[in-house]
């Protein structure tokens, strides 16, 4: 236990070689029309554009700052650019935790783990984390409670770095016989760490709940939890070295100058290869289940975990604050029980306006893809993957906010969206555990 302490101490973000922004803004256009806006910025060869989000109402872009002034209907909503990439990373005296550590340290030679990691969560949980300090976390968790994880190896990637699941389990075969699993995923598009940070949020509040709260124990001892905080560890950790704004994996393409593959186009379920340009932010590959990640995943569920039960799947992205349910390749495609998949969605944007006041939209994920506009561009991803071939209810969280930062929210930020997230975890499980469903 010293020995995790004594590392994460040494642990700061790398941001000397990061990507400089500063002559780029992010604008939104009022519109739902991906092409729409494609076409407005068409004129403008060889400039270099990012859409960060697309939904039912709205399309948000990064573009070069020369040229705002001359985009119509260009609603300019981060202006600078480079200081907003900067806020998301650790300061010089966030990074100083050795004192902390020290004390914590103290305590563990007279107190349980336990009790704490009961009080003093905001060690981990005030700054975002880099990949070797949220793996260290892990080997922590591990360490802490051994009777209820187990970290997992899913795979390897590109570059060689483990892709980690933790199993939580209370392992009570009377409770749970059918080993009924609700699974978590977090960080598939490098960039959105907000969802990094919940899915670890989600790990400290079952694990530290067990065995005091109600709720939590219930749940543990009801369900199987296997929890991916970073689906996509190659990028993750590139965000951090090389560029904040970094969405793909890091594998090689037949393009040498691209590389990159978004894992969320990979999928083999209605993969259609429509983004087929390496460059591209939304490429899909030359095959299904080409990127590692996503093929690692699929032999994991299926031979791995094939005799578990996946009542429950969350996929954990940024932004807009949606609750999105399949299916994301047509809006044409009915969802299976189509009306408790409604009552489940509707129900965690419930949940999380109790907790905070914020509101959720709910609707099909074919639609904030765009693919009631452009067929294809939903295709491949993984809800519509895990609902059809192993999870019986499907869902994925598009946290916060709803642009003032888009995938850039600041440290402060962890802890709320924590907060209501794990309201609608909670609302989730409860519907699993509902005997009339």
């Amino acid at each position: 236990m010293r020995g995790v302490f004594t590392f994460l101490v040494g642990v700061t973000a790398t941001a000397n070689a990061l990507s400089d922004y500063s002559d780029q803004k992010v604008c939104r256009f009022h519109t739902k029309n991906v092409t729409e806006v494609k076409l407005k910025l068409q004129k403008y060869q060889d400039v270099s554009t990012d859409i960060w989000t697309r939904s039912s109402q709205f399309v948000d872009v990064r573009v070069p700052a020369n040229i705002v002034a001359e985009l119509e209907g260009c609603e300019v909503i981060i202006g600078d650019l480079k200081d907003t990439i900067a806020q998301t990373y650790p300061s010089a005296e966030a990074q100083s935790l050795e004192k902390h550590f020290e004390e914590v340290q103290q305590l563990l030679q007279t107190q349980d783990p336990f009790s704490v990691l009961k009080g003093r969560h905001d060690i981990f949980f005030d700054q975002f984390r880099d990949l070797d300090t949220i793996y260290t976390w892990l080997d922590l968790m591990e360490l802490t409670f051994p009777e209820l994880v187990k970290i997992e190896l899913v795979g390897q990637t590109y570059e060689g770095r483990d892709m980690k699941a933790l199993h939580i389990s209370a392992n009570n075969q009377a409770l749970n016989p059918e080993k009924k699993t609700i699974i978590i995923t977090g960080g598939v598009h490098a960039r959105e760490w907000i969802g990094v940070s919940t899915a670890c949020y989600f790990i400290y509040e079952l694990l530290t709940g067990y065995g005091a709260n109600k709720r939590e124990t219930k749940y543990l001892n009801h369900l199987d939890f296997l929890i991916v905080p970073v689906f996509n560890p190659d990028g993750y950790v590139y965000t951090w070295s090389h560029d904040r704004l970094w969405r793909k994996n890091r594998q090689q393409t037949y393009y040498p100058r691209c590389f990159g593959i978004d894992i969320d186009h990979s999928f083999d379920f209605h993969w259609t290869g429509i983004q087929d340009f390496p460059c591209s932010e939304d490429y899909s590959g030359e095959a299904p289940f080409e990127a590692l990640e996503s093929e690692s995943w699929n032999n994991y569920i299926n031979e791995s975990k094939s005799e578990y039960t996946i009542h429950g799947y969350l996929d954990l992205h940024s932004y807009s604050q949606e609750v999105l349910y399949p299916y994301a390749y047509s809006c044409d495609a009915l969802p299976r029980d189509l009306e408790n998949l409604l009552e489940l969605s509707y129900g965690l944007a419930k949940a999380i306006r109790r907790k905070s006041g914020k509101n959720y939209k709910v609707l099909s994920s074919c639609e904030d893809r765009g693919s009631d506009l452009t067929p294809g561009l939903g295709s491949g991803s993984a809800l519509d993957y895990m609902y059809h071939h192993r999870a019986h209810w499907g869902v994925q969280l598009k946290l916060r906010d709803t642009g003032n930062h888009g995938f850039l929210l600041p440290a402060k930020y962890i802890n709320p969206v924590g907060k209501e997230a794990y309201g609608a975890l909670k609302y989730f499980c409860d519907f699993i555990l509902n005997p009339e469903l």
